[in-house]
């Protein structure tokens, strides 16, 4: 393959804290609608009151993820990432236009038939966020830790920034008519426009920058398949080189078999994470807390609560990281703790214990998630870190799917 290489350490830092931003807006598009959604749920509750949308929503979103996820990992390294992102973030654009587009033909009311379309635009942001998730998370994962955790960052920020406008918009029209209505407009329409910036910055913007060229065109001499488009639209090109012939082993990699060997620890820290975190966040936090001073507010509070210090978590300083893999999971497990204090806590405690509580939840749930996406990929060629972003994000989706299913215990517990 045919490149030209500047100095390495001189190109290693040109367009760095340029690549770093973009990623944050990436990450933040990766799942700014999905939260706008949940976010919203007080108006959801309202306009479908039988229907529990907090976790039906959630249910029929994390199938039509993992199964998406699940196809693209194992066919990752056929798969043109350039496409891949540019697909998930466009349907991410027209879903959120078709929620305003519903919204306004069925006049803001509920009914069986709008509840099912919002059932299937939930189905269809599953979709893009595999596509998303595991596209840019393979993609990064070949290049700096900075720019996964950046990325994670952004998606953590999405929900502190829902939350925040949740706030603002309740606030603004709690005593309005239709107040509820046109927060959640406003919810769409800004995640619409956040979503097309999206994608713009991935077609033309973070391809271009030097050291985000640089990563690719490294991981192209290692072999890796799924970067020759974004090279393409960079303006280098990408042709076999005869050493490769000659030295097949140049470019041999680990299957995803043995990635999933050699990282069992990590996919199974990944799924735990996510299994005990929403096994209770948001459903947990936002129909089983009981009655408390903050009245209507209280859900919202603790929502925004973890949203912020997840975010927190995402930006703990990388010398302070967990780096055993024993220690790592040592700590998710003990995270398990979370079920009977939660559970006691909304039984008998106060307000501010649960606050505290799901501060806690949210701060670990973002520290030990950058933790293990940035430690894991180290070491591997291009391909390979490909491959074991993509392995990661499925695990991850799956602990998602499971702790929404485990966060249906807590309604059946409650009766119904």
């Amino acid at each position: 393959m045919t490149f030209e290489i500047e100095n390495e350490e001189e190109i290693k830092k040109k367009g760095r804290f340029a690549a770093m931003v973009v990623c944050w807006f990436l990450g933040n598009g990766s799942l700014i609608a999905w939260n706008s959604m949940l976010t919203i749920v007080d108006y959801y509750t309202e306009v479908f009151p039988k229907y529990h949308p907090t976790r039906v929503l959630t249910i029929v979103y994390q199938p039509f993820a993992f199964l998406a996820i699940a196809i693209l990992a194992y066919h990752e390294a056929k798969i043109n990432t350039r496409k891949r992102n540019i697909f998930g973030y466009t349907l991410f654009f027209i879903c959120s236009l078709l929620v305003i587009i519903l919204n306004l033909a069925a006049s803001g009311k509920g009914g069986i038939g709008t509840f099912i379309g919002i059932c299937l635009i939930s189905a269809a942001f599953g979709v893009a966020d595999a596509h998303v998730q595991g596209g840019m998370v393979g993609d990064l994962a070949l290049m700096q830790p900075e720019f996964i955790q950046s990325f994670l960052a952004g998606i953590a920020a999405s929900g502190a920034l829902t939350s925040g406008l949740r706030l603002a918009t309740k606030a603004a029209f709690e005593h309005s008519h239709d107040g509820l209505r046109k927060g959640a407009m406003i919810f769409f329409t800004v995640s619409s426009i956040l979503e097309l910036l999206c994608v713009l910055l991935y077609a033309y913007v973070f391809p271009k920058l030097p050291i985000v060229r640089y990563y690719r065109a490294k991981a192209a001499s290692e072999g890796s398949k799924t970067v020759s488009a974004d090279l393409a639209a960079a303006g280098i090109s990408v042709k076999d080189e005869p050493e490769a012939e000659e030295d097949p082993k140049r470019l041999d990699r680990l299957s995803m078999k043995q990635l999933l060997m050699k990282n069992w620890d990590y996919v199974l820290d990944l799924y735990l994470i996510y299994v005990l975190t929403l096994s209770i966040f948001p459903g947990f936090l936002s129909e089983d807390t009981g009655n408390h001073a903050l009245g209507s507010w209280y859900a919202l509070v603790l929502i925004s609560m973890y949203n912020v210090m997840d975010l927190i978590g995402r930006y703990i300083p990388r010398r302070i990281y967990i780096e055993s893999r024993k220690g790592l999971m040592i700590v998710i497990m003990s995270r398990f703790l979370f079920v009977p204090a939660f559970y006691f806590t909304a039984k008998y405690g106060a307000q501010g214990w649960m606050i505290m509580l799901t501060s806690l939840l949210g701060i670990t749930n973002g520290y030990l998630t950058v933790c293990v996406l940035t430690i894991a990929p180290k070491g591997y060629k291009g391909p390979e870190a490909n491959a074991l972003g993509n392995l990661l994000v499925m695990f991850l989706l799956g602990g998602i799917f499971s702790g929404v299913a485990l966060d249906w215990l807590w309604l059946i517990g409650k009766g119904w």
